[in-house]
């Protein structure tokens, strides 16, 4: 004798649930993965996670999207941090989107980075976004669908800081191939990072690494390195959670000055090519 499938639909006689509205309406309900535009495509999608906000997130994004590009790779960076948004500013893009029926164009750097932030839908960029979590979700998840992304190697997102609707969303929604997670050298922020990690790992994301920002300061008077936030703890972190530790990144007034005036394009950092390299290499596969 077969066992028969239950509907889940109370009173319904049905011994199947093929066919049924509310087994449909129950599966579109669970159903939270964002699809691409169909005239998008988007290899792969890294997001950076901070536990807390002022550690450098949106700083470490724009840095390695520049580095992406720098070695032929296209590169797009999604600003999920609907409310409090930099990315346009770091690389000096303004002004009103433009689309069609077809979908929405994001703005294009002058190294060609494809760049989508919330400023860029507001009449003015000081003007503020006062929207309850699942209206900031949403518009998380008409950026990555609605979007025309062309041909992108590297998709980077920009999350809030937190473990709140946005993160939530995108951990969801997003097809991450992982996360860096970033921090800086007080303890309290190391405590702070693990309730990201440990969000990361209930939502079976994949950690690619730590990043660790003002980790010191190299004085060009005497070549020695201050740390001007204490010591790292770092390394107990990682070790706590079983992660790799991808770059410890210095203090570097030149970078903040041409991340203010826009110019983050402009800037080298030996610091965070090292990180690249050790992201790519820690990478995992990509699915399919």
């Amino acid at each position: 004798m077969t066992e028969e499938k239950l509907c889940s639909d109370t009173g319904c006689g049905r011994s199947s649930c093929e066919g049924c509205p509310s087994a449909e309406r129950e599966q579109q309900q669970h159903d939270f993965a964002a699809r691409l535009n169909p005239l998008s495509t988007v290899k792969r999608v890294i997001g950076i996670v901070s536990g807390k906000g002022g550690v450098g997130k949106s700083l470490l994004t724009g840095l390695l999207a520049c580095a992406l590009a720098r070695r032929g790779q296209k590169t797009a960076v999604l600003d999920a941090d609907i409310t409090g948004p930099s990315i346009g500013h770091l690389f000096s893009v303004h002004g009103k989107v433009q689309g069609n029926e077809l979908g929405v164009f994001p703005f294009v750097s002058k190294s060609g980075i494809q760049v989508i932030t919330a400023n860029m839908f507001l009449p003015a960029p000081a003007e503020p976004v006062i929207w309850r979590g699942p209206l900031l979700a949403d518009m998380v998840k008409q950026f990555y669908s609605d979007v025309i992304w062309t041909d992108v190697d590297f998709m980077l997102v920009d999350l809030p800081p937190g473990t709140g609707d946005v993160p939530l969303t995108v951990f969801q929604s997003l097809p991450l191939d992982g996360i860096v997670v970033i921090t800086s050298p007080q303890e309290l922020v190391s405590m702070i990072v693990g309730k990201a990690v440990k969000m990361a790992q209930m939502m079976k994301v994949p950690i690619i690494g730590l990043v660790e920002n003002y980790s010191y300061f190299l004085c060009p008077d005497n070549g020695k390195r201050y740390e001007l936030f204490g010591p790292s703890h770092l390394e107990e972190t990682a070790a706590a959670y079983g992660l790799k530790v991808l770059a410890r990144l210095p203090i570097e007034p030149a970078l903040a000055a041409a991340c203010d005036a826009g110019k983050i394009e402009e800037v080298r950092s030996a610091a965070v090519e090292a990180c690249l390299d050790a992201l790519l290499e820690t990478l995992p596969e990509q699915k399919g």
